[in-house]
């Protein structure tokens, strides 16, 4: 049995992860998927003092009071920031680094480092009446539709989950100077349709921080392939084991 901790991107909940959490359960193993503070069940605790600190010490936090071991942590779009300082913080727990289509940050970078295309939003929401938060991305016509969904069932079904980001979460930086956190090994998922324009995803390096080659899967979806894609993703997921 792995335990599989499912972490959401920006705008998002715990509640994406409805269509993986039970296929990777029935597979016979365990699997977290909370909300981040300031969505889903905590959304009532959003305010401009949530940042990707704040995430990464949810993550941290769930991990060591559940005393969680042999972490398959996975991380959404800039949850990759937050599953990238979580493992810094805590390595020994970490089995593997997952980052689905995601952020990829070195130490010291922030959102806005890794996707410039991010300064933009947070230019926006400083020129809005209420400053420190973004609001969730408009819906567009297919191939883009709502984070990649395009049924509309599951549109409205998304829609309803969403919540406004804090600036502060593209703005904090990620911390990498732990070496043992080089040491995990890493897998990334990327989603190749219907990617947004202005989203230039870095090239994977050949050679992980581990010293292995890289590996790097696709699946042809839009950006939030757990709702789309969830059967797909799974049999990614439980390659890993």
């Amino acid at each position: 049995m792995s335990t599989y901790l499912l972490v959401h991107g920006a705008w998002h909940s715990g509640q994406c992860w409805e269509r993986v959490v039970p296929l990777l359960a029935s597979a016979g193993h365990r699997v977290v998927a909370p909300s981040l503070t300031g969505f889903g069940d905590k959304a009532h605790l959003l305010g401009p003092e949530v940042g990707l600190d704040t995430h990464v010490d949810d993550i941290v936090r769930l991990i060591t009071e559940e005393d969680l071991t042999d972490v398959i942590l996975v991380g959404h779009s800039y949850a990759g920031l937050v599953i990238s300082s979580a493992a810094n913080r805590i390595p020994d727990r970490i089995a593997h680094l997952v980052y689905l289509d995601a952020m990829v940050p070195e130490d010291g970078e922030s959102a806005v480092d890794v996707h410039p295309v991010t300064q933009a939003l947070i230019d926006r929401a400083a020129e809005s009446e209420i400053g420190w938060r973004i609001p969730p991305m408009p819906e567009l016509p297919p191939p883009l539709g709502l984070f990649g969904v395009t049924d509309p069932a599951d549109m409205a079904w998304l829609r309803a989950m969403l919540s406004d980001q804090p600036v502060l979460c593209f703005r904090q930086p990620v911390r990498l100077d732990n070496p043992v956190v080089r040491t995990i090994p890493r897998t990334h998922i990327h989603c190749v349709a219907g990617v947004p324009e202005g989203i230039k995803r870095r090239p994977v390096p050949a050679i992980q921080p581990n010293g292995s080659l890289a590996q790097v899967w696709e699946l042809e979806t839009g950006h939030d392939c757990m709702i789309t894609m969830p059967a797909e993703l799974t049999e990614l997921l439980l390659k890993l084991r």
